[in-house]
């Protein structure tokens, strides 16, 4: 069988595709290895109806109502190799099952690389998070620490300072913040510190101090950091596209990449993280814009 739609990825943007394809009566094989990057979330937050749901339940929900399209197949595997065929494409599982697709849709997602500090991982998507439009609103007034060696350090304390006035900027030992944007944020009595962070101390996921590797602690409940990001999958090599500066599969507003029939929606196009709705609507659009090619080359 050569599927209309193979899609890579089961996260928000590829679930809403393989809703819109398959309410069109398009054949869709979704590849989903059940590894979202959003798990360890406690909650998800900015989605209209769905404001406070888990990914769990998200998911559950979602795949619930996708599969009710009798032509949408869920198959519970990763993709390890994708080749392109004439008129389409070949996709090999890690089961080393092969399958066959007029178009393929990309929506895999990205992975975070944390700081090497101790404590992180316990205490990441509980307490520690990276997006402040997530969830922010959850630590409002609470004493935070925002801590990234990266040079966007300054917009994110700014960003932060909207939820918290007591805030502690940490660089972990990276020289990123300029003389003058130390200067802004100490006239919001924002607190900078350059120092490295050895460790992070909690219980049940919660925050309570971080450790510098000086030996002195500060008194902190939650705070927001900035892991660097990879694709969760990686097919340029095979597939030949266009990559982004970060990274992601350079396409055009409607999902199309530069390789004929590749399509890409979601954090694997844009190579930075997305808000849910963000990536649902990519994938919605991107579906609808694979829909109208398979149809024009029908009437062809």
């Amino acid at each position: 069988m050569i599927y209309d739609c193979a899609m890579i990825g089961g996260g928000p943007a590829g679930l809403n595709a393989a809703l819109v394809l398959g309410r069109a009566r398009r054949t869709v094989a979704l590849f989903d290895n059940d590894r979202p990057r959003n798990k360890v979330t406690h909650a998800s937050h900015g989605f209209l109806t769905q404001d406070g749901v888990t990914p769990a339940e998200f998911r559950r929900i979602a795949y619930q109502e996708v599969l009710r399209y009798p032509s949408v197949e869920h198959y519970p595997v990763s993709i390890v190799n994708v080749r392109r065929l004439e008129n389409g494409f070949e996709l090999a599982t890690e089961n080393g099952e092969r399958f066959q697709s007029r178009k393929l849709l990309i929506t895999s997602g990205l992975k975070e690389v944390y700081p090497a500090i101790q404590g992180l991982k316990e205490l990441y998507g509980r307490s520690l998070f990276h997006c402040p439009y997530c969830d922010g609103w959850e630590l409002r007034d609470q004493p935070l620490i925002v801590l990234s060696e990266h040079p966007k350090v300054f917009h994110l304390a700014k960003l932060v300072h909207q939820w918290s006035r007591d805030l502690v900027v940490c660089t972990n030992g990276a020289a990123v913040l300029t003389e003058e944007q130390k200067g802004v944020l100490a006239s919001r009595k924002i607190i900078v510190s350059e120092q490295t962070v050895a460790a992070f101390h909690g219980s049940d996921g919660k925050l309570r101090q971080v450790e510098f590797t000086d030996g002195t602690r500060l008194d902190r409940t939650g705070g927001f950091i900035t892991p660097a990001w990879q694709p969760q999958t990686d097919f340029q090599e095979q597939l030949g596209y266009e990559a982004t500066e970060l990274g992601g599969i350079r396409t055009d507003e409607t999902g199309r990449s530069s390789v004929p029939g590749l399509f890409a929606a979601g954090e694997a196009s844009t190579g930075a993280p997305s808000q849910l709705i963000l990536s649902a609507a990519a994938g919605s659009l991107a579906a609808v814009t694979i829909n109208v090619e398979l149809m024009e080359e029908a009437f062809a």
